[in-house]
């Protein structure tokens, strides 16, 4: 198109030209991401759950930032994104909040995401206008789509209800409807209040303990494998990964693949394929090194 633009003289073409290299440029590397999931649940959708970390009302309004980056982002690539749980921070922001974001490839992609996310910035509740360092931490974890994959014996669990906390209106406030569920054997405690009914709340819960006990099996699967190759390696699922500074200048770092983005403002607009992308190429040349 471009060379016949050129042949008659229509300069037209170019934007069309240009607009069709973006897209093709776009699919391309989507395309090689995609090669990159190869592991036995990266097709399946994700269940990313935030809990503020060491910070206060700061660290709350941290995970009330990463909860918009990830659903910006889950919108972006197609995805729906369903808010399960949230817990309202004391002053502002929130505590925890757990989301479902639902499609092919989701945790595969958002796998990528699990560790400690550091912020520094200065804080819009500090009256001095000091900065302020805040961590958060990310969950991430494959949505089981039926029982087979983990086997729950009810008489392992204790169910409790109670009612809602934060806004919902009456039904919320005066019914019994939120759900916590404890798995007695590994301790795991799961909760969903924002469904509108007790039943509904509790499917949903079931299917966060039923992720969060597949984690557990598959942590301690990477555990036995480690003792076998007789390395100690380091299950990082509580360390930092990433920092994003606000102030004195503005700089997204990955610090397991050292990759770095300036414009803070479009990473907290869900843009963060770039960490992604190198995280996955890191983890593919480290499974090509095993075997």
């Amino acid at each position: 198109m471009w060379e016949l633009g050129v042949e008659e003289g229509d300069e037209s073409m170019s934007a069309e030209v240009e607009e069709g290299f973006r897209e093709l440029s776009r699919e391309l590397e989507q395309a090689r991401l995609e090669v990159l999931l190869s592991g036995r649940y990266d097709n399946h959708s994700a269940i990313v759950t935030l809990h503020a970390g060491a910070g206060g009302t700061e660290a709350m309004d941290w995970v009330e930032m990463l909860l918009r980056m990830y659903t910006r982002w889950g919108e972006d690539h197609g995805y729906q994104v369903q808010l399960l749980d949230t817990l309202p921070g004391d002053e502002a922001g929130l505590k925890s909040a757990t989301i479902l974001v639902k499609g092919v490839n989701a945790y595969g992609y958002l796998q990528a995401e699990r560790g400690v996310h550091r912020l520094v910035r200065i804080s819009p509740f500090d009256a001095a206008s000091r900065r302020h360092t805040s961590f958060a931490s990310v969950d991430v974890m494959p949505e089981v789509a039926s029982d087979e994959e983990v086997d729950i014996d009810p008489e392992d669990l204790k169910i409790d209800t109670y009612r809602s906390g934060g806004a919902g209106g009456q039904h919320v406030n005066k019914t019994d409807s939120a759900v916590r569920i404890t798995h007695l054997p590994s301790g795991i405690v799961v909760q969903c209040q924002n469904e509108r009914s007790q039943h509904a709340n509790r499917l949903t819960a079931m299917k966060i303990l039923q992720a969060k006990l597949l984690e557990l099996k598959q942590r301690k699967e990477e555990e036995e494998m480690s003792a076998l190759r007789g390395v100690q390696q380091e299950i990082a699922w509580g360390s930092q990964i990433r920092s994003y500074v606000f102030h004195p200048y503005t700089l997204v770092k990955d610090h397991r693949t050292n990759t770095e983005v300036g414009n803070v403002q479009a990473v907290m607009d869900g843009h963060i394929d770039p960490f992604i992308g190198a995280y996955l190429q890191q983890q593919a040349l480290k499974g090509a090194g095993q075997r």
